[in-house]
């Protein structure tokens, strides 16, 4: 008898725990661990995922890492990515979807030494650019398009260097400028050296050439199935929870990246500082896309002349949906 009631409520714990298991999540981070990503970190951290019935999984990015090819794959849920390559992959046949929108602003600059003649935007001609791939080129192509810069090397245009994802091209006088985040690589040319007084730096959001920056995205197909639906709106209401934590709390935010940095490449200065200029990128922003920065950031990919981003008005590559029932 006693072996017949073990047996009874062995079968009712497991039903019991299959019932009320933890639906998996898997988000594809655009880059390594970093405070670029605190609000996810911060929201698994804190339990504001397993508050919502979430098993999140938070993979982290790198140099070899496409994260629209995960999210094919089939590697991933949702991912973080650029809205210029999110929009160019739709184009070219890949249907993703803007479910959420955390930052509001862009932290994409060009950063130049004057004392290798830049001091302006008519100073880029002739000039040797560090730039990122992997669909961070496209704000820059948009922009050197809308200057009427050539970027093939001609001598009416300018030189791209493949930028790897240091600032070594610009500290080793191998480019004039490169690619660089506010709240990153920008403070690495700093801690190299170089003051601001020596420095040039263009701003895509004050030469017109921003976009959007750090939304979730997903596959358009998945979006038919309720389940999943379901599960990114508590994804999106605990991710939005975790972002205005780490907003609030940079320094505890920091170091909730530095436990989770399983490479050990991070400080505690370089975090705390980047928390605090990321706060100042997801200010303003519930996690709703707002749809002026996105015909915005249409715009701007369209207005490449010879050469634009996207060729055509996108359809159907955002949506209010997740973001409506998360956070209203």
């Amino acid at each position: 008898m006693k072996k017949l009631i073990s047996l009874i409520a062995i079968v009712f714990t497991a039903m019991f725990s299959t019932a009320f298991a933890a639906d998996k999540v898997t988000i594809q981070l655009k880059w390594v661990t970093q405070a670029q990503f605190a609000g996810y970190y911060v929201a698994k951290d804190k339990g504001f995922y397993d508050a919502e019935g979430l098993d999140v999984t938070i993979k982290p990015g790198g140099p070899d890492i496409a994260p629209a090819q995960v999210l094919a794959g089939g590697g991933a849920d949702v991912m973080v990515d650029w809205m210029p390559s999110a929009l160019a992959a739709r184009e070219k046949g890949l249907p993703l979807v803007n479910i959420a929108q955390p930052f509001k602003s862009s932290g994409m600059m060009l950063t130049c030494r004057k004392d290798m003649g830049v001091n302006s935007t008519d100073d880029l001609k002739g000039k040797t650019l560090g730039v990122w791939f992997y669909g961070n080129e496209y704000p820059f192509l948009s922009w050197m398009s809308r200057l009427g810069l050539a970027t093939d090397g001609s001598s009416d245009g300018v030189t791209v260097l493949k930028q790897g994802w240091g600032v070594e091209p610009l500290t080793e006088g191998q480019a004039a400028c490169v690619s660089t985040m506010s709240y990153n690589e920008y403070w690495v040319v700093r801690d190299a050296g170089y003051s601001p007084e020596q420095l040039t730096v263009f701003k895509y959001q004050a030469e017109g050439a921003s976009t959007l920056e750090d939304g979730l995205y997903v596959l358009e197909k998945n979006l038919s199935d309720s389940s999943f639906k379901d599960k990114m709106v508590r994804f999106v209401r605990a991710s939005m929870k975790g972002w205005k934590y780490a907003e609030a709390n940079p320094k505890e935010a920091a170091s909730i990246i530095l436990d989770n940095d399983d490479a050990g490449v991070q400080t505690e200065k370089h975090q705390v500082r980047m928390m605090g200029e990321i706060a100042k990128l997801t200010a303003g922003s519930n996690g709703a896309l707002d749809p002026a920065d996105y015909e915005r950031t249409v715009k701007v990919l369209m207005s490449g002349a010879s050469d634009p981003v996207i060729t055509k008005q996108p359809s159907g590559a955002w949506t209010h949906d997740i973001t409506n029932a998360a956070l209203n």
